[in-house]
C-alpha cells in the first residue's frame, strides 16, 4: 500500500503543499506556451491560420498519451522517481521544440512537451491528493490547482514577453533552463513512496484505467463537464491572438500575453472551490461556475468595441473554469486513494480531448466567421455544458453510482 500522510492525524505541511503547487504550475506552463504564438508559428512554418490550431492539438495529443500511458504509473511506482525521470525528459523535449526546423519537427516536439508536461502536472496533483487527509483533500487539491492556474497565467505572459524580446524559440530555451533548475530543487524534497503491495502488470494497469471510464459514474459526469469546459477555454485562448495581433488593434505579444494575468482571480477561486467541495457544496459550485462560463461570452463578443469588455469576459471565463475544474477533481478524488493516479488520468483525458478539439474548431471558425463566429461557438458549447450538468443533477442518486453531489 502507498505510504501516505492520510494515515496521520496532522495536516499536510505548508511547504509540501507549496512544492506540489509550484511543480504542477511550472510543468503545465510548457503545454500552453504556443497559444499566444500561433500567428508567428504560422508565418515561420508556412501554416495557414485555419490549420495552425494543430500546434495546440499536437500538445493535447501528447497529453492524451500521457494520461493513458504515464500518469497511471503513479499508482504502482515511487512518484518521486517518476518525477525525476519525467523532468529530465521534459528538458530534452523543450530543447527539441526550440531547435525545430520543419513543421514535422515542431509537431513532434509539441507532442513530447504535451506528453511529459502533462505527466508531471497530473502526477503531482494525484500525489497531493493521495497524501492529504480526507478532510483537507479538497483544500490541498485546490492549492495544487491554484499553482496550475498561476502556471497558465505565467505561461502566456512569459511566452508573449520573451517572444517579443528574443523570438519564440527563446521561450522554449528559457523554459528548459527553468525546468532543469526545478529538477534539482525537487530531487530531495518530494517524499518517497513504497510501491503498491498489489502489483499489476503494465497492461493490467492501463486496462484498469480504461475500466474506470466505464464503471465510475462520478468520473463519467465530471469528465464530460471537463471536456466541454476545456473546449470552451481552448476556443477562447486559441483564437484570441488572431484578432488582437491583426489591425486595427495590432497588439504586441507581450500585451496579448498580459491579458492572461486577469486569470489571477481564478487562482483564488480555485482554492476556495476546493474548500466548498469539502463542505459538500459541489453541485452548487458547479452550477454557478457553468452560468459564469456562459455569461462570459456576452462581454467577450464586444472585443472590437473595447478591450475593457475583453477583460471582463476573461475574468468570468477563468473564474468559471477554475471553480468547476477544482470541484470536479475534489469529487472524483473521493474514490479510493489507491487509484488516484488512474482517476486523474481518466479525468484529464476528457480535458485533453476538449482542449484539442476546441483549438481546431476555434481557428477553423475564425478563418470563416471571424471573432463573432468564435463567440457563437463558445457560447453554444457553454450552453451544452450547463444542460449536461442539469441532466446529471436531476438524476436520482440511486442511479448515479458514486454520489455526485
Amino acid at each position: 500500500m502507498l505510504e501516505n500522510l492520510s494515515n496521520r492525524a496532522v495536516a499536510m505541511p505548508r511547504k509540501l503543499v507549496a512544492l506540489f503547487a509550484c511543480t504542477s504550475g511550472v510543468s503545465v506552463a510548457n503545454v500552453y506556451f504556443a497559444q499566444p504564438l500561433l500567428d508567428r508559428l504560422a508565418a515561420e512554418f508556412g501554416v495557414s491560420l485555419g490549420a495552425v490550431g494543430g500546434v495546440v492539438t499536437a500538445t493535447q495529443a501528447g497529453s492524451v498519451l500521457a494520461l493513458l500511458l504515464l500518469v497511471p504509473l503513479g499508482d504502482q511506482h515511487d512518484r518521486r522517481r517518476l518525477a525525476r525521470l519525467q523532468m529530465m525528459a521534459l528538458v530534452v523535449a523543450l530543447a527539441g521544440v526550440a531547435m525545430a526546423r520543419s513543421t514535422f519537427g515542431l509537431m513532434a516536439g509539441m507532442l513530447a512537451v504535451g506528453l511529459l508536461g502533462t505527466a508531471m502536472t497530473q502526477g503531482m496533483i494525484a500525489y497531493a491528493a493521495s497524501v492529504a487527509t480526507p478532510r483537507e483533500r479538497g483544500r490541498v487539491v485546490g492549492a495544487a490547482q491554484a499553482g496550475v492556474v498561476v502556471g497558465l497565467l505565467l505561461a502566456r505572459v512569459w511566452s508573449g514577453v520573451i517572444a517579443d524580446l528574443v523570438g519564440w524559440r527563446g521561450v522554449y530555451i528559457g523554459s528548459a533552463g527553468v525546468m532543469a533548475a526545478l529538477a534539482a530543487l525537487i530531487w530531495r524534497q518530494l517524499p518517497a513512496q513504497r510501491a503498491s503491495a498489489e502489483r499489476l502488470s503494465y497492461f493490467q494497469l492501463v486496462r484498469s484505467t480504461l475500466a474506470l471510464l466505464l464503471t465510475d459514474r462520478v468520473l463519467q459526469v465530471r469528465g464530460t463537464l471537463a471536456l466541454l469546459m476545456f473546449a470552451v477555454f481552448s476556443i477562447f485562448w486559441s483564437a484570441l491572438a488572431l484578432p488582437l495581433s491583426a489591425p486595427p488593434l495590432a497588439l504586441s505579444h507581450s500585451a496579448i500575453g498580459a491579458f492572461g494575468l486577469l486569470g489571477a482571480v481564478g487562482a483564488f477561486v480555485a482554492g476556495r472551490a476546493g474548500r466548498w467541495a469539502d463542505r459538500g457544496w459541489g453541485q452548487r459550485t458547479s452550477a454557478a461556475a457553468l452560468v459564469l462560463l456562459l455569461l462570459a461570452w456576452v462581454p467577450l463578443s464586444f472585443l472590437s468595441t473595447s478591450l475593457w469588455w475583453l477583460a471582463a469576459g476573461i475574468l468570468l471565463l477563468d473564474v468559471g473554469c477554475q471553480a468547476l475544474h477544482v470541484t470536479n477533481q475534489a469529487m472524483i478524488f473521493q474514490g479510493s486513494a489507491e487509484a488516484h493516479s488512474r482517476l486523474v488520468g481518466c479525468y484529464m483525458l476528457f480535458y485533453a480531448v476538449g482542449s484539442g478539439v476546441g483549438a481546431l474548431a476555434s481557428t477553423a471558425v475564425y478563418a470563416h466567421g471571424g471573432w463573432p463566429g468564435v463567440c457563437v461557438l463558445g457560447a453554444g458549447v457553454s450552453m451544452v455544458a450547463l444542460l449536461v450538468w442539469a441532466a446529471s443533477a436531476a438524476r436520482p442518486a440511486s442511479l448515479a453510482g458514486r454520489a455526485c453531489s
